[in-house]
């Protein structure tokens, strides 16, 4: 076992853009050895990266409080028990949970945020992090639970490439629903069609959003799923069919904005078309995991959901990993490796 722990700690909080600088490498001593009754010491394996992180750096109340300054930054992980305390979590075992950017945590199955678990049976770290984990969940609940779509309606929706977007998609399409994607770029907007099997997709880099999304659904939407905010969500409302709902999961486009931008203008228009917008957050429903991992499970059993990861490698690239969900490089859930299972 190694002697130090490394660990990418917040130097500062950024505005505007997050990057590397806002973070500080440092070399501390590894957690003790003498752990508490149900305590184990876990090596990090593989770490994974979603827009919330850019919220949490931000010194201000949310549903997490801040990541402190001096602090690792904290993130969801996959990592092997080397030391235990624990009978049921033996040295070898692989657990997840927040991590944090660090080569060695001291993780416990009883703490109150995110405890660490044993990964299902032949799940591999990559796709605890990504098709079994916290996106595909919030997938899972912010459509059926929040947005509720009827089979035969019609569902939006934004970052539709992206690790959670792309399972909503997909989803709406297994529940019967006619599913319109927004992506960026051509290779993403192909990624959909072919891979995800979703007919109707907008490049909203190449073509007028607003017009193309009133062409594609000239009854209007039923359920909008926005993970991006700002203009998408603007040009959304504009094309809500009447009591259609509006599920807020993100609004990647304006979280590294200095200043925030201006609302939607035509915000009237919940009023008028009788809508329902509802944001929700995924930690609510972690009681109810169990339920989405086992739907998930059977349609990837079934080949009926696709996905992506993006994985990095190397413990000196964390910060700049985490910059790839804003510049738009990333293709899928965004990973990255530090060491392979012993």
């Amino acid at each position: 076992m190694d002697k130090v722990n490394r660990q990418w700690l917040l130097k500062a909080r950024p505005r505007g853009m997050i990057g590397p600088e806002h973070f500080e490498l440092v070399e501390s001593a590894l957690p003790r050895p003498d752990l508490a009754a149900g305590q184990v010491l876990v090596k990090t394996l593989m770490l994974g990266f979603d827009p919330a992180m850019r919220g949490w750096v931000m010194d201000e109340p949310s549903y997490l409080p801040p990541v402190p300054l001096g602090e690792p930054m904290r993130a969801s992980g996959v990592g092997q028990v080397v030391a235990s305390s624990n009978p049921t979590l033996p040295v070898g075992t692989l657990v997840q949970g927040l991590l944090n950017w660090q080569e060695y945590s001291v993780g416990d199955p009883n703490q109150p945020l995110a405890p660490v678990r044993p990964l299902p049976p032949g799940t591999g770290p990559g796709m605890a992090l990504s098709i079994f984990g916290s996106t595909s969940l919030t997938a899972y609940f912010g459509l059926l639970d929040v947005g509720q779509p009827r089979p035969g309606e019609t569902v939006l929706v934004s970052g539709a490439a992206g690790a959670t977007g792309s399972v909503v998609a997909q989803i709406a399409r297994l529940n019967g629903c006619r599913v319109v994607a927004i992506a960026g770029g051509t290779e993403k907007c192909q990624w959909l069609r072919e891979a995800c099997k979703i007919d109707t997709v907008i490049d909203y880099k190449r073509e007028d959003l607003a017009a193309r999304i009133a062409a594609s659904c000239p009854r209007g939407v039923d359920v909008f799923f926005d993970n991006v905010g700002g203009t998408t969500l603007e040009a959304a409302l504009a094309n809500m069919a009447d009591f259609g709902r509006i599920v807020l999961c993100g609004a990647i486009s304006g979280y590294n904005d200095e200043t925030p931008a201006p609302g939607p203008h035509n915000l009237m228009n919940v009023v008028t078309r009788r809508l329902r917008m509802q944001g929700f957050i995924v930690i609510d429903y972690l009681p109810r995991a169990a339920e989405a991992i086992t739907a998930l499970a059977a349609w990837v059993a079934a080949g009926e959901l696709a996905w992506r990861e993006d994985v990095q490698q190397g413990f000196e690239n964390i910060p700049a990993t985490l910059q790839r969900l804003f510049d738009g490089r990333n293709q899928g859930k965004q990973l990255l490796r530090l060491a392979d299972p012993e």
